[in-house]
């Protein structure tokens, strides 16, 4: 009796750590997002690739399938923030890229 308790215990534990560990991973995902559109506004804006800096950011952002929700670019240093919906919950996260200051 005992060791199915047991059992039931470590199966209830495997899938919380499965569902923490997904939403970890797509945590990650809106970061790269983040970091990418940021890197793609910026070198957009420093005249390294063709188009609208926000726009490439928005596309960038999208193939990591998350959303841009804010997009500033100041002279070639490029402010954004991505969000996607993760488990039910919304993950939010602002990235900068340019030049060091």
């Amino acid at each position: 009796m005992l060791a199915l308790a047991a059992l039931g215990m470590l199966a209830v534990l495997s899938l919380a750590s499965v569902g923490v560990g997904t939403a970890l991973a797509a945590r990650q995902r809106v970061v790269a997002a983040a970091d990418a559109g940021a890197l793609a506004a910026s070198d957009t804006a420093l005249g390294l690739h063709p188009g609208i800096p926000c726009t490439v950011a928005a596309e960038v952002i999208a193939a990591h399938r998350a959303t841009l929700v804010a997009c500033e670019v100041e002279g070639v240093v490029a402010t954004v923030t991505a969000s996607a919906t993760v488990a039910g919950v919304v993950v939010m996260v602002r990235a900068r890229a340019g030049p060091p200051r």
